[in-house]
């Protein structure tokens, strides 16, 4: 499976209400007549706190959404924005968006997701390699020795990497340079309140996972996000 975020800015002027409204209702329905699409979820931001991390946020990212896709394959995304139906889709972005910057993903669930009963809350991060470090040194240290870090932690209801594998901005089936979409990973993570999350980021075990990620982690841009399935 490939899953295909989109990373959305929304149109000056806009209000947040007036986006999300126009995003969940309109663009919503067409993005989920896309052919081959798997799943679809709207991720909305609610808070772009740097909320316990020490590293810097990355620059020239303020997001507003985060679209999520999934797709049997790489070719199957590709072949989805390449018809008749994404025509109208795209023509639509003008009209609540500013800019959109695509990644396309592998996703690896390191503590499985298990709400549970009662409230939760969803922080999604892009991660941005440190200079020096290649995407196969990005990928060793997040995908095995960070993820051994996180699966010692506490109280977490789930984790899950996204590595990108190709990224896009403007068009949509040709790849763009890592300058202009310079993002590495995308974090998952559930807790069951902002408190708990307060309490678990001042522990031992976070402190030595945040020293392991000055190794490799140049920026880290966390926001809080609420979720509305859409397929």
């Amino acid at each position: 499976m490939i899953t295909r975020f989109g990373l959305l800015t929304k149109r000056n002027g806009v209000s947040a209400e007036a986006f999300n409204e126009h995003w969940q209702r309109v663009h919503g329905p067409m993005a989920a007549r896309f052919p081959g699409l798997r799943g679809y979820w709207q991720h909305a931001v609610v808070d772009k706190e740097q909320f316990g991390i020490s590293h810097a946020r990355g620059a020239g990212w303020d997001l507003d959404g985060f679209s999520e896709l999934h797709f049997d394959d790489l070719q199957a995304m590709l072949d989805a924005v390449s018809g008749d139906i994404f025509a109208p889709t795209l023509a639509d972005e003008t009209e609540f968006l500013e800019d959109v910057r695509l990644v396309a993903c592998e996703k690896h669930e390191v503590v499985p997701v298990n709400l549970g009963e009662g409230p939760y809350i969803k922080r999604m991060t892009l991660l941005k390699r440190l200079p020096g470090i290649s995407p196969e040194e990005f990928r060793h240290e997040w995908l095995v020795n960070h993820a051994n870090f996180v699966r010692q932690w506490p109280n977490v209801l789930g984790y899950r990497q996204n590595l990108v594998v190709d990224r896009y901005h403007g068009s949509r089936t040709e790849s763009a340079s890592y300058e202009a979409v310079p993002v590495d990973g995308i974090v998952e993570f559930w807790f069951r309140s902002k408190e708990e999350a307060a309490e678990l980021y001042a522990s031992d075990i976070v402190a030595r996972t945040q020293e392991h990620a000055k190794v490799f982690l140049d920026t880290i841009t966390p926001y809080f996000v609420e979720t509305r399935k859409i397929v």
